[in-house]
């Protein structure tokens, strides 16, 4: 055999063994489908292929088609748990009969890895929708909040019980609190009053050996690690107690947009390091679509004491009363993505989805004010052909005052903002794809370096994906895309998933290696 026929049969033999990922046998699925029929889990919240409802239950909280597609490769069974103990079940069943969990807690999952995998795998979906409920402790303005519920669930709850309380997190009403705390979860009130995660007092979780752990039970370490690791690592965390914040009884939003030729660069430009440094109370983030650049605030106060601070400190915006609209906090949350002040707040209630329209998701952090010139060069992007949005974070206050290593999230001291990255297209289309690779290719030169910094919550395959090497996944590989996510975190993460999980069964293309400590 010539050297260069054998070097490539070597190359095909490893690149096979370092990308394989064990898949158990037919008898081994069905013994793990028999095992739950055997515990404690009703036969009526396990779908399989074959059930009626199947379809419908894996689709119920997908947002992305691409996910759904005849190609996709889907889970052996969906169990949807209503307590704690089908949990157990459900993993003690997986580790008897060598079939994986993945967990799901309501969708916006931006790759899908809670309910599909990227290669040829048998596993299972642990679907955390019926565990829903939020229990608002008002006198000590806390709430234990299950992982299936809605942030705009929480919000509602919360603000019924006590109008003077709420909760610091995302915006958009359907995110499942599972993933959103897990990965951190942020928010136009983390200037104030941190992520979503800083705000985390103690958590139930089942763990790898299906024991039900709460914070004092699962050590220091597991429990820093659910708050910003990433969702799906370390175990299935079933719900959360979280510290409630105080809100006035009228906030102000306003949204205030403008075109390049009304000066949008400028006042982006200054809105960097302008945003940044802006009372806690304040939070203004930016969106650029179509060559325009819409400024949307929130602020804890009224609008006559805003109209003030902004005229002093961003009279670029122009802004007057009239660009105000007062409200209560939680009318805010339904503006925010309604743009009605009518809208009823009981839409956030509303878990519905849609699979219209394809997106893709690319996250970025910004440490060093982007110059007007690059301003100049970046806006055209978005007259191009597929051309996105991009969403604008601000950070500072609360976000940044806390130490990187408090928590996994890392991107806090020094950061000025986030940047998501955001292509929708219908379709077939390659227009909206090649625009955001395009973008985030250009956009390289002006963010965080060594390693370029990205948002878990906006997870994206695309930095990298982890190898599978006898039975566990590769820390090496983990490092390509954890240390983007996590920083210097991204080790400490590691040691905590082999003290946890060494077997790695909480296991997916971005999940957490177990890394054993070799002192």
């Amino acid at each position: 055999m010539a050297a260069s026929t054998r070097a490539a049969a070597l190359l095909l033999t490893v690149c096979f063994l370092a990308c394989y990922v064990s898949v158990p046998s037919m008898a081994a699925s069905e013994d793990f489908l028999q095992c739950l029929s055997t515990t404690s889990i009703p036969s009526q919240l396990v779908f399989t292929p074959s059930s009626p409802s199947f379809t419908s239950v894996l689709v119920s909280s997908i947002r992305n088609p691409k996910f759904f597609t005849p190609t996709t490769v889907r889970p052996l069974c969906i169990v949807t748990p209503t307590n704690a103990s089908h949990v157990q079940a459900a993993v003690l069943c997986g580790r008897r009969h060598d079939v994986r969990v993945r967990v799901r807690s309501g969708g916006h999952d931006y790759e899908g890895l809670s309910y599909r995998s990227e290669r040829p795998e048998t596993f299972a979906v642990v679907d955390l929708a019926s565990l829903r409920a939020v229990r608002v402790d008002r006198a000590a303005a806390t709430a234990w909040v299950d992982s299936g519920a809605t942030v705009g669930e929480l919000y509602y709850a919360v603000a019924k019980a006590s109008p003077g309380l709420a909760f610091p997190a995302g915006l958009c009403p359907t995110i499942g609190v599972g993933g959103h705390f897990s990965g951190g979860g942020m928010g136009l009130m983390m200037r104030k009053y941190g992520l979503s995660a800083d705000n985390v007092l103690d958590a139930t979780l089942v763990d790898a050996n299906g024991r039900l752990l709460d914070k004092e039970t699962m050590g220091a370490d597991l429990f820093w690690a659910i708050r910003g690791g990433g969702g799906g690592n370390f175990g299935i965390v079933l719900s959360w107690k979280v510290r409630l914040v105080p809100v006035p009884p009228t906030v102000t939003f306003f949204d205030i947009q403008k075109s390049v030729d009304q000066g949008a660069v400028n006042a982006v430009t200054k809105w960097q390091t302008l945003a940044p440094t802006l009372p806690e109370d304040l939070s203004i983030r930016v969106i650029v679509q179509s060559n325009q650049a819409l400024f949307q605030s929130l602020y804890l106060g009224s609008c006559s004491a805003l109209v003030t601070t902004m005229s002093i400190l961003f009279p670029e915006l122009g802004m007057t009363r009239a660009d105000c609209r007062e409200m209560s906090w939680l009318q805010s949350m339904v503006y925010v993505n309604s743009g009605d002040t009518e809208t009823p707040v009981e839409t956030l209630l509303n878990r519905t989805t849609s699979l219209s329209t394809f997106t893709k998701n690319k996250s970025d952090y910004v440490k060093k004010a982007i110059t007007k010139d690059s301003w100049e060069k970046i806006f055209p992007w978005f007259n191009k052909t597929g051309a996105g949005i991009i969403i604008l974070e601000p950070h500072g206050g609360r976000v940044s005052g806390i130490a990187d290593a408090d928590t996994p999230f890392p991107h806090r001291s020094g950061v000025l903002y986030n940047i998501q990255y955001v292509a929708f297209w219908t379709g077939n289309g390659t227009d909206a794809p090649n625009w955001i690779s395009g973008l985030y290719d250009f956009m390289e030169p002006f963010v965080s370096k060594n390693p370029r910094g990205a948002y878990v919550n906006y997870r994206d395959l695309d930095i990298g994906e982890n190898t599978v090497v006898g039975g566990v996944t590769s820390y090496e590989s983990g490092k390509v895309w954890g240390e983007k996510y996590f920083g210097g975190n991204f080790r400490r993460l590691a040691i905590t998933k082999g003290k946890v999980d060494a077997g790695d069964y909480f296991r997916n293309e971005q999940s957490v290696p177990p890394f054993v400590s070799r002192k």
